[in-house]
């Protein structure tokens, strides 16, 4: 399973809160220091994959080309289960979000959008995002059956069971 997101959506807080471990990826106030590809271990058997981040952090061109092709590339692997994609709630469905779900639509990946940082939303707000999301997924067409949308934060941990529920269930769907 995939994570990806722009450079600040909050990747590693939120694999933190997933995992119920505190300082499992570590965080940064500074976007963009994630630079390649780690590997977390949900259970003994499956993995977690924390893409760098796209979009944001304040890096050489070069290297944001670098980390959009190694992105691509991965997305590529037959043995992925899906993609969590993060963006945060107050800009959700960047462009470049879009292409990350359009990449994810030619796979038939199934996907799990995790709208961080709701937490700075208020909920009339947050839910009004949640909602103008879930009504551009079937523009992605049949791939989006499996897709799902969930408010989340890390701070607050809104969404976390959610997310850990599909999470798992993707998991498990790869496996059979």
């Amino acid at each position: 399973m995939a994570f990806a997101g722009r450079s600040n959506a909050g990747k590693s807080s939120a694999l933190n809160a997933l995992a119920g471990v505190r300082s499992l990826a570590r965080t940064s106030k500074a976007p963009g220091r994630t630079r390649e590809i780690n590997f977390f271990a949900w259970d003994p058997e499956r993995r977690l994959a924390d893409l760098p981040g796209y979009g944001y952090a304040r890096v050489p061109r070069e290297t944001a080309r670098r980390w959009a092709a190694l992105l691509e590339r991965y997305l590529q692997r037959r043995c992925l289960a899906g993609l969590v994609l993060l963006m945060d709630a107050r800009h959700p469905l960047t462009p470049l979000d879009r292409q990350l779900l359009d990449l994810a639509a030619c796979r038939r990946l199934p996907v799990l959008l995790l709208l961080t940082k709701a937490d700075k939303l208020g909920r009339g707000a947050a839910l009004e995002a949640l909602r103008r999301v879930r009504r551009e997924l079937p523009a992605w067409g049949e791939a989006t059956a499996s897709w799902r949308a969930v408010l989340f934060s890390a701070r607050t941990r809104l969404g976390v069971p959610e997310a850990r529920q599909a999470v798992d269930v993707f998991l498990n769907q790869s496996v059979m």
